[in-house]
C-alpha cells in the first residue's frame, strides 16, 4: 500500500488466519484495542486486508465524503448478494435517487400519525404481560417493533403464522450475512446445511416482500405509507423523463426497511430495558417522569417534547451500544485521511462502538450516565455521537426510531417495573447487530401509582 505513512498493523497477525482468531473470540475488546496503535490501523480478517478509523475527526470526514467512502467492503457486498441494493446498501451513483423516492414516507409531518400507530401497539403489547412475569424481552420487542413497522410503513397486519417466520427469517439472514463476511468468496456457494438455510431464509424474506408490494399494487385504496411512495414515486433524469423504481428495486427496498426498522430498533430498545433493570435508581427517576407527564396512561406524540429523561436513557444507550456497531467502506478513488494516503479499493472500517466510547470524548465512557444528555451538561462534539451515522447517508428514520423508543420506554415505565432475572450472564453479542445475549429475561412487576396531588407517585 502506498502511503505518505505506512498505516501500522494490529499486532497479533498470524500467518492465513490475520487478526481474525482475536477478533472472532472478542469483537468489542479487539476493536477496543487498536486506537492505542493509531489514528489508523491495518488488519486482516477473514480474507479482507482492511483499514480500521479509530479516530473519531476521521470518522467524521469519512461519513461526510460519501462519494469518497462509498458504502462497500466486506458488509455492503455481501448484503447486496441476497438484499439486493437498498437504500442502506446502494452505492454513491444511486443513494441519492432512491433517497428522494423514498423521503417522503420519513417527513417529519408524518410522525403523529405513526406515533399513534406505536401508541396503540405498545399497548396492545404489554397489556398481555402478567404481573411477575419473566418475559424473554427482545424476542417481545422484535415483535411489537416488527408489528409498528407493518402498520406505519406497509399499512398492513399479516398472519401469526407469517410474522413468526418473518422473525425467524430475519434472524437468520442477520446470523448469515455476519459470517459470511469472514468467508472468502469461492468459499459462499459450498452447499452447506448453513448456506441452504440462508438461502431459504432470504427467499422467503424476498417473497413477503415482493407479496406485500403485488397486493398494494392490485389494490385501489389511498395508503400514505412508505410502500405506496416506493410504487407511485417518480423521479426525472437529466432527458426531462420520468422513472419509476422497478419491481426489483421496490423489493430491495422493503427488505432494507424490514431489517432495519426491526432489528436495530428492538436491539437498542433491549439494552435500554436491561440497563434500566441493572440501574434501579434511574428507572425510579423515570417512574417518576412517566408518572407526571403521563399520570399512568400511555405516550402520544404530543408527549414527547416533555419526556426529557426517556429522550436521555435512550440516547445514552445507543452511545453504550449502538446496533449498527461495526460499517465498512470502500475508497472509490485515491485519496488521503489522516496523513496517509489510501489507494482505489481500500477497505475502510470505522466503529460506532469505538467513537463513542473514546475517553476524550466522554468521562468515564463505559459508565451508563444519562445526565451526559442534559440540557445543562456539556454538549459533546457532534462527531462523537453517530448510532445514526452522519452526512447524506445519515439514517432517514432517524427521527421515526428515536419517537418510537420514547413512546414505548416511556409508556412502559409508566405501567411496570423491570428487573434482570437472576442467574444470566447477559453479554453484548456482536453480530450484524449489538445486542444482549439471546434470551435474556426481565421480570416485569406492575406498579400501582396512586394519585397525589393531581399527579402520580409511585
Amino acid at each position: 500500500m502506498s502511503s505518505t505513512h505506512v498505516v501500522p498493523r494490529a499486532p497479533g497477525h498470524l500467518p492465513l488466519l490475520g487478526h481474525s482468531v482475536a477478533f472472532l473470540r472478542d469483537p468489542l475488546r479487539f476493536l477496543s484495542s487498536l486506537p492505542a496503535h493509531g489514528d489508523l490501523v491495518r488488519v486482516r480478517l477473514g480474507p479482507f486486508e482492511t483499514v480500521v478509523v479509530c479516530d473519531p475527526e476521521l470518522t467524521h470526514q469519512v461519513l461526510l465524503d460519501d462519494r469518497t467512502f462509498d458504502k462497500g467492503g466486506p458488509t455492503f457486498e455481501r448484503a447486496r448478494g441476497f438484499s439486493g441494493s437498498g437504500l442502506g446498501t446502494c452505492p454513491h451513483s444511486q443513494h441519492r435517487r432512491k433517497r428522494r423516492m423514498s423521503q417522503p414516507a420519513f417527513h417529519r409531518a408524518r410522525l403523529p400519525d405513526h406515533a399513534r400507530v406505536m401508541t396503540a401497539q405498545v399497548t396492545a403489547a404489554t397489556t398481555t404481560w402478567q404481573d411477575g412475569q419473566a418475559l424473554d424481552i427482545g424476542a417481545h420487542l422484535r415483535g411489537l417493533t416488527r408489528t409498528i413497522l407493518l402498520e406505519t410503513m406497509f399499512s398492513t397486519s399479516l398472519p401469526t403464522a407469517v410474522t413468526a417466520q418473518l422473525d425467524e427469517d430475519l434472524t437468520a439472514l442477520l446470523a448469515g450475512w455476519y459470517r459470511r463476511m469472514f468467508v472468502p468468496r469461492w468459499a459462499l456457494d459450498l452447499p452447506t446445511p448453513g448456506r441452504r438455510r440462508f438461502q431459504r431464509a432470504v427467499r422467503r424474506l424476498r417473497d413477503t416482500c415482493a407479496a406485500l408490494a403485488a397486493d398494494r399494487q392490485a389494490g385501489t385504496a389511498d395508503h400514505h405509507d412508505l410502500l405506496t411512495t416506493l410504487i407511485t414515486a417518480q423521479d426525472g433524469d437529466e432527458s426531462g423523463s420520468r422513472r419509476r423504481l422497478t419491481d426489483t428495486e421496490i423489493i430491495d427496498q422493503l427488505v432494507d426497511f424490514m431489517i432495519g426498522g426491526t432489528e436495530t430498533i428492538s436491539a437498542a430498545l433491549t439494552w435500554a430495558l436491561y440497563l434500566l433493570a441493572i440501574h434501579p435508581a434511574v428507572q425510579q427517576r423515570l417512574h417518576a417522569e412517566a408518572d407526571s407527564v403521563l399520570a399512568g396512561r400511555p405516550a402520544t406524540f404530543d408527549d414527547v417534547p416533555n419526556l426529557r429523561l426517556t429522550g436521555q436513557i435512550f440516547k445514552e444507550t445507543l452511545r453504550l451500544h449502538p446496533s449498527g456497531w461495526m460499517i465498512t467502506r470502500a475508497v472509490s478513488t485515491e485519496t488521503t485521511l489522516g496523513g496517509h494516503t489510501l489507494p482505489a479499493g481500500t477497505n475502510l472500517v470505522y466503529s460506532p462502538y469505538l467513537v463513542q466510547r473514546a475517553s476524550e470524548q466522554y468521562p468515564h465512557p463505559d459508565r451508563f450516565d444519562p445526565d451526559r444528555w442534559a440540557p445543562q451538561a456539556p454538549t459533546p462534539p457532534p462527531h462523537s455521537f453517530i448510532p445514526f451515522a452522519a452526512g447524506a447517508r445519515k439514517c432517514i428514520g432517524d427521527a421515526f426510531a428515536l419517537t418510537e423508543a420514547a413512546i414505548i420506554l416511556s409508556t412502559i415505565a409508566a405501567r411496570w417495573q423491570v428487573s434482570l432475572v437472576p442467574g444470566q450472564d447477559v453479554r453484548p453479542v456482536a453480530g450484524m447487530t449489538l445486542h444482549p445475549t439471546t434470551g435474556m429475561r426481565l421480570r416485569v412487576v406492575r406498579r400501582r401509582p396512586e394519585p397525589h396531588n393531581g399527579a402520580i407517585r409511585p
